[in-house]
């Protein structure tokens, strides 16, 4: 779930943080870890870690970035609705709310590949994402850090 708060000196962009929900959901889906809880959006470079109980191989590493830029071609949708929090526990993870969250959630979903509460800015569509390329990764005392870019297409 990302509920980061935006730097008012910062300009989110909506290709990258898009891109990371289908990480999360990717990592996921193939290690059945948590999203991940730090995260660093960036227009140029980005970097999410995530705690998995090893180190990943290059193949595994390739099929991380295949899968994600698999999702971005597949043109998915990236829709909102607003989910009261009670029904909400179903949908997504409740757990990194904050405890003054207002009782309505903003949901965002892309395409039926992930659900998640988030207040960031996204694309309309998956195929305004670009390519999905991982440049550097490391795994140390059970956190696996990986730095990714996009590029256009």
């Amino acid at each position: 779930m990302n509920l980061e708060l935006n730097d008012h000196n910062k300009q989110e962009y909506p290709p990258m943080h898009t891109a990371e929900h289908i990480l999360n959901q990717t990592m996921v889906r193939i290690f059945g870890c948590p999203r991940s809880r730090n995260t660093h959006i960036e227009r140029k470079k980005s970097k999410c870690d995530y705690y998995i109980n090893q180190k990943l191989s290059d193949e595994q590493v390739q099929a991380i970035e295949d899968k994600v830029n698999e999702v971005i071609n597949s043109n998915l949708p990236v829709t909102e609705d607003f989910v009261h929090i009670k029904d909400a526990k179903d949908l997504v993870d409740l757990s990194k709310l904050p405890d003054d969250v207002s009782e309505m959630l903003r949901i965002i979903r892309v395409g039926d590949y992930d659900v998640c509460a988030c207040i960031g800015a996204h694309v309309d569509n998956t195929s305004e994402i670009g390519e999905f390329k991982i440049t550097t990764h490391n795994f140390e005392n059970g956190r696996w850090r990986i730095r990714f870019k996009l590029n256009k297409v």
